[in-house]
């Protein structure tokens, strides 16, 4: 017996699922169908519409500023950044509170959870109804209209859509609506107290200008009093007499310096007593005169003229260097005294100046802000907001449920769930659908594919069996005969044990079809009910049923032929089991037994055995070591590959091995719906011509 059963195979057999899939299409379309169905119910008889409705603003860009600052007058920037902020702006919490109040959205059930009637399951719960604060239940209002508003703003434009989605078509556009006037009025309401704001600044400052100019005209006015007339061409014409001053002392120091070189190169030369020298510095002509009058000595005697005369000139010469330095003093504290004065007329006339620009910077702040303040208590009355719509929401459009799309997913989700499903039942079926899958699992050969026979009850099986016989079942026990007989040709069987691994697998039904087709055949056939435990022959012959049985004649208490029922029905004889308390593979192992079935087989052609599951019971092991040949039933679909290898292995330990085995029960209506019902004998399309139906 070849087992391949732990053999593992990680390839994907594309083929084998799309053939999986299309056995199960029936399922997969059934589910298709289902979900579409409940699909379109929920879209159409649950599901709550929803509408949206949408509201277009134009967003005004920068405008002229009131006082060159962007506060007053301004539009929105054009950036992103600032359009992004007029959308939250849009969904701010005042506005939707403003909006809610507007509208008594309160008494909406759709936003007002708390309003709301019950639900099914609410209703069940029970409990007590729990009590909102009024903030509580406005913060819930906000929440679900910011859930239900939506803005954004166009590509490269300056278009700003509100799209309001509620479960009423008119009260998604009155939303939307209400939403950009409120917008819109709010913008205009920042200006007007953005515009009050400037008015009380501009007015402070105003005055705040107004008294410091004053101040500043009366510092001015004390200044220029206590001050002589001053003003720059006075400050240039004392700057041009000093100047000139200057130049007049740079003239007397030379005068001074000469001054003073004479009178030193008098008194040099008079001291040197050299007359010729003394004439020619003195260049005088009294001197030159006297001294003609006499010799040199003479002349420059002591008490002469000529002396006299020298001396008064070095008196002459010493006053004019008195004279000259006195004279340079004089320029010199002219000059000192009137820089003073220059110095103290320039520090005055620039506090002066100072204080003139300041009066003048002050005077033009006030004109300025006063012209501002007017024009800003003007732009009061005459305030337009930033926005304006350029399409108000009309009756929202219907968005949800979309039928269509609903309906195409489920569709898809039915198909998913069926191909599931189908994939998931041919994961979880471990049992046997063809012939060539029991063969390729056991390595043993298939003989017979037994149909399910059409019976209410097991005594109705011997009645089909004689008026059926040419049904598919009937010909598939034939075809079970022949493969049987011919599986040892030399040495056909004549003990015949059936048996499977688990109860209900058909062995029995296959044993008295069996039996009845042997007899059919004119051969003399002996059924054995070897399963003494559960005793099942008697459902199938309770008209026939007998006293004795066979452990009455193992023991010799009766004869073979006071045991025998010689069925009329099935045209065999029939030895039932019995009730005993011996263990029933004692029984079975026992040389009574071996002698009994030697003497049966002198008296018949054919002996079939029904025995117990070799799952459940050792009886099977025990009773197949006397038979030529053993059919092992295989429930279709039911028995799993473990069970049956399982089974094979408790006979395998015994040294039996089936002759063949038989996929019994096996459903035609099955077989096509996994797509077997073309290729498999008897319940095949192809073999209604050959069958009574």
């Amino acid at each position: 017996m070849a087992d391949q059963s732990n053999e593992f195979n990680d390839e994907i057999d594309l083929g084998a699922l799309l053939g999986t899939l299309w056995r199960g299409k029936l399922t997969i379309l059934l589910c298709a169908v289902v979900a579409l169905c409940l699909g379109v119910a929920y879209a159409k008889f649950v599901a709550v519409p929803i509408y949206t409705s949408t509201t277009t603003l134009a967003i005004k860009e920068n405008g002229p500023s009131v006082i060159d600052i962007e506060s007053v007058m301004s539009g929105v920037s054009s950036d992103s950044d600032s359009l992004n902020t007029e959308i939250e702006v849009l969904k701010s919490r005042d506005l939707l509170e403003r909006l809610s109040a507007e509208l008594d959205l309160v008494n909406d059930p759709e936003f007002n959870p708390t309003i709301r009637p019950k639900s099914f399951i609410g209703s069940l719960l029970g409990g007590d109804d729990q009590t909102f604060t009024e903030q509580e239940i406005t913060n819930k209002i906000v929440e679900n209209l910011g859930r239900a508003i939506s803005a954004s703003v166009r590509r490269s434009t300056f278009i700003i859509s509100i799209s309001v989605t509620t479960q009423n078509a008119e009260k998604s556009g009155k939303i939307a609506n209400a939403l950009a006037q409120l917008y819109r009025e709010d913008q205009i309401r920042v200006k007007f107290e953005t515009l009050e704001d400037a008015v009380t600044w501009l007015s402070a400052r105003v005055v705040e200008l107004k008294a410091e100019l004053q101040t500043r005209n009366d510092e001015l006015k004390i200044q220029t009093a206590e001050a002589d007339y001053i003003n720059d061409e006075g400050l240039q014409a004392l700057n041009l007499q000093v100047r000139e001053l200057r130049e007049r002392l740079i003239s007397e120091q030379n005068d001074a310096n000469r001054a003073i070189a004479r009178l030193t190169e008098l008194k040099a030369v008079a001291a040197s007593g050299d007359i010729d020298a003394i004439l020619t510095l003195t260049q005088d002509q009294v001197l030159r005169r006297l001294s003609t009058q006499g010799t040199a000595e003479t002349v420059l005697a002591d008490g002469s003229e000529f002396n006299a005369r020298l001396d008064l000139l070095i008196e002459n010469a010493a006053k004019d260097v008195e004279r000259g330095n006195a004279q340079v003093a004089a320029i010199t504290s002219t000059i000192e005294d009137m820089e003073l004065r220059v110095d103290e007329q320039a520090t005055k006339l620039a506090e002066l100046q100072r204080l003139q620009r300041e009066i003048d910077t002050t005077s033009v702040l006030y004109d300025t802000f006063l012209t501002r303040l007017k024009e800003t208590t003007i732009q009061q009355g005459i305030q337009q907001p930033d926005a304006r719509v350029l399409s108000t929401a009309i009756n929202g459009r219907k968005v949800a449920p979309r039928t269509s799309m609903i309906a195409a997913l489920s569709l898809i989700l039915g198909l998913m769930v069926g191909a599931g499903i189908v994939l998931l039942r041919e994961m979880r079926a471990n049992g046997f659908r063809t012939a060539d899958e029991l063969q390729h699992s056991t390595g043993l050969q298939v003989i017979g594919q037994i149909p399910v026979f059409p019976m209410t009850a097991r005594t109705d099986l011997i009645k089909y069996l004689k008026d059926k016989p040419t049904s598919p079942a009937v010909e598939a026990v034939r075809n079970l005969r022949t493969s049987l007989l011919l599986s040892n040709v030399d040495n056909p069987p004549q003990v015949i044990m059936s048996t499977s691994s688990l109860p209900s697998e058909g062995k029995t039904t296959q044993a008295i079809s069996l039996v009845q087709n042997f007899a059919g055949m004119g051969k003399k056939v002996l059924l054995i009910e070897g399963d003494i435990r559960r005793r099942t022959l008697n459902e199938y012959f309770k008209a026939e049923a007998g006293e004795h049985g066979l452990l009455s004649v193992i023991s010799g208490d009766v004869a073979l032929s006071d045991a025998i029922i010689k069925s009329e029905s099935i045209g065999a004889d029939i030895l039932m089991g019995q009730v005993s308390h011996i263990n029933a593979a004692d029984i079975f192992s026992s040389d009574k037994f071996t002698a009994f079935l030697k003497e049966m087989r002198k008296l018949y052609d054919y002996i079939i055995i029904d025995t117990p599951p070799v799952l459940v019971v050792p009886d099977a092991r025990v009773i197949g070591q006397h038979c030529d040949a053993i059919m092992y039933s295989v429930r279709w679909d039911s028995t799993t590959k473990t069970q049956v290898l399982s089974g094979l292995r408790e006979l395998a330990t015994v040294n039996l091995q089936p002759s063949g085995l038989i996929l019994s029960h096996v459903d035609p209506k099955g077989m096509k719906k996994y797509g077997y019902g073309e290729s498999y004998g008897a319940y095949s399309s192809y073999g209604g011509g050959y069958y009574d139906a």
